[in-house]
């Protein structure tokens, strides 16, 4: 499980270091190899190998309506595989990079399956917003 929120620097080369309290268990999982990609709010997103083999067959069994075909191109078309260095350092796609205006700061957000990377001034401008989480009808009776 990822969880917790990283407030972290890419080097001059781009790479992030993976934080060291997920290091060894993404060695363990799937020997360090990470696909980048975006997700569906074009957001950059890292999962761990194993967790996006379950995600791309997800797509791909995606129906061929316009928006399925879109989603896939969005999210498939964009995944970059990277692998961790003996440093845990992995490569964030330039082009990605650009696409979130990801520059020095940024923020690692675990939610189980993969992290969010977000520019750390829009993270700031997400949780500075003080307007109640609305949440869809049903997940109002989740007991958390």
């Amino acid at each position: 499980m990822l969880n917790g929120v990283s407030k972290l620097n890419l080097d001059a080369k781009g790479r992030l270091a993976i934080p060291s309290r997920y290091r060894e268990r993404l060695m363990e999982d799937c020997n360090g190899r990470l696909v980048v990609t975006l997700d569906q709010e074009r957001r950059m997103v890292i999962y761990p190998y194993n967790d996006w083999k379950e995600v791309e067959e997800k797509l791909v069994k995606l129906s061929i309506s316009k928006a399925a075909v879109k989603l896939k191109r969005l999210i498939l078309g964009h995944a970059e595989d990277c692998d961790m260095d003996k440093n845990g350092r992995i490569n964030l796609p330039s082009y990605l990079r650009e696409k979130n205006n990801l520059t020095k700061q940024i923020v690692l957000v675990g939610i189980g399956n993969k992290f969010e990377v977000w520019n750390e001034e829009n993270w700031t401008d997400e949780w500075d917003d003080e307007e109640e989480l609305k949440l869809p009808e049903e997940l109002e009776a989740l007991s958390l």
